[in-house]
């Protein structure tokens, strides 16, 4: 899967890319069709310390998904985000078998 990686107010490291595409890689096991994904890593300016917020839009024919999270640290975000986008193309994945 082709993933478009995005960071805001900070430059990311190649170890979080590289688990960012490991994650997203894993969404392929339960839907196949997916085509791309563009992730937005951003950084806000505020005291708490959730400032780390996780942006993952899903590309898959005829739809998209789109999972915004808030997290101490990106990989909590991405682990997160990505076990949302699972439930998502697991009902997904359901409903097209009950169509067919």
């Amino acid at each position: 899967m082709k993933v478009n990686a995005q960071s805001v107010n900070f430059n990311a490291d190649v170890k979080l890319i590289q688990f960012l595409q490991g994650r997203l890689d894993k969404l392929e096991t339960f839907y196949d069709k997916v085509i791309s994904s563009d992730v937005y890593l951003k950084v806000e300016n505020t005291s708490s310390k959730e400032n780390k917020v996780v942006e993952i839009k899903l590309n898959i024919p005829k739809d998209n998904y789109v999972v915004k999270k808030q997290c101490k640290s990106f990989e909590e975000g991405i682990d997160s985000a990505c076990s949302s986008l699972e439930r998502k193309l697991i009902k997904r994945k359901e409903k097209m078998r009950v169509h067919s």
